[in-house]
């Protein structure tokens, strides 16, 4: 008998339950894999994060180690981030209008003039005050310590600027230039670019004739202005910007530049930040709250600020304080004698005015208690350009 072959089991394809079905090639991502290389991507980010941020640390800097990190981070992993945390902290911090006053400023300068040594004609008025009733010394001049001539070139003083706001304190100083005269110092990384930066520091030659040091603009990338020192331009100057321009005879001025791109020979150097806060008495009537006058920490409004005018006489004016627009800025210098005047830097890292109370920038002190760095600020290199006061005659201590 013949024997039938028996029949060829069926193929039976893995469906649901039935067992798992084998992967056709091609027939979708390796997951697996996939995660690899993302982490792998994500693990090489951060050793070049990591190796970007040791170089930037790595560099030589004025500028402590909190405030690097923040502008590391801020530069190159989230910015968002950055002024999220500030923007936070900014509005727990924000000052209340109205409550009770201060009962005390706080203590600047070294001393009160000495009236019987030195004409009033040669001193400024003293700024009236804006709350009543006064407190003690609200805007009467203080000596800084050192004189020229016998009379005091630079002198400070301070007084409650706004009613609304009765615990605010504006620092300000006044600056005769009969007896001292301003340079301005390139830093180390400001104005950025190559060029003639000499010592970024107060330069040691001039140190027994240093009077005081305080904070120059932004940074060129963000003043929308031009630079020039040290016979070198930085920047093209722009017409209409504000602009402080040093003379070949040490005076200063502060005005809307309107000289072309390149200065002319007399110009030592020229400044700009911002257009003018001030001009011819009045404040600019587009200030406004809005980034065109700076960046601030967080997109607060109210930040340290600070500026430069220039009084009716000739004299420099400068003006600081915390929780400040760039209206109520203006307006505290305009206060302060003010005929023209410009916004230099803002935020706490950035503003800075210290005088010296005897030669060689000893006994340092600063214009108010708030201003982050020390009194030694600009006696070593400095990463931002700076101003630097020096007399214009042999000095000699005084004690008011």
């Amino acid at each position: 008998m013949k024997t039938r072959p028996l029949p060829r089991p069926e193929r039976v394809e893995s469906r649901g339950g039935q067992g798992p079905r084998r992967r056709r090639q091609g027939s979708g991502p390796n997951w697996r894999l996939v995660r690899r290389v993302a982490l792998g991507f994500l693990a090489l980010i951060l050793v070049l994060e990591g190796v970007s941020y040791v170089r930037y640390m790595s560099q030589p800097s004025s500028v402590p180690f909190g405030p690097r990190t923040v502008e590391w981070v801020r530069a190159n992993v989230s910015s968002w981030l950055v002024d999220q945390v500030e923007r936070e902290y900014y509005s727990w911090n924000a000052p209340a209008k109205g409550g009770p006053t201060i009962k005390t400023l706080p203590a600047v300068g070294m001393g009160t003039v000495n009236l019987s040594q030195v004409a009033a004609s040669q001193l400024p008025p003293s700024i009236t005050p804006v709350i009543q009733p006064a407190l003690p010394g609200e805007g009467v001049w203080r000596t800084t310590g050192l004189n020229v001539g016998g009379t005091p070139p630079v002198l400070v003083t301070t007084f409650r600027s706004d009613p609304n706001y009765p615990r605010m304190v504006a620092g300000v100083a006044w600056i005769d230039q009969r007896k001292a005269r301003v340079i301005l110092i390139p830093g180390r990384y400001e104005p950025p670019g190559s060029g003639p930066r000499g010592p970024m520091q107060v330069p040691f030659d001039l140190r027994s004739q240093l009077l005081a040091t305080f904070n120059s603009g932004f940074r060129l990338e963000d003043s929308r202005g031009g630079f020039y020192a040290n016979g070198h331009l930085w920047a093209p100057l722009v017409n209409g910007m504000a602009t402080a321009v040093g003379y070949s005879n040490g005076l200063v001025n502060i005005i809307p530049w309107q000289g072309g791109a390149t200065p002319p020979a007399n110009v030592v150097f020229a400044r700009q930040n911002l257009p003018m806060i001030v001009n011819e008495g009045k404040p600019n009537p587009n200030l406004n709250d809005s980034a065109q006058w700076g960046t601030t920490l967080g997109n607060a409004i109210r930040v340290w600020r600070s500026g430069l005018g220039i009084d009716k006489n000739g004299n420099l004016i400068f003006a600081a304080a915390d929780q400040q627009t760039v209206g109520s800025l203006a307006q505290i210098l305009i206060h302060a004698g003010a005929v023209r005047a410009m916004e230099t830097d803002i935020n706490y890292q950035w503003v800075s005015f210290i005088s010296y109370a005897t030669p060689n920038g000893g006994v340092p002190s600063k214009l108010l208690g708030g201003i982050d760095h020390g009194g030694t600020r600009y006696l070593s290199p400095d990463d931002r350009d700076f101003f630097a006061v020096i007399a214009r005659a042999p000095v000699t201590q005084t004690h008011g």
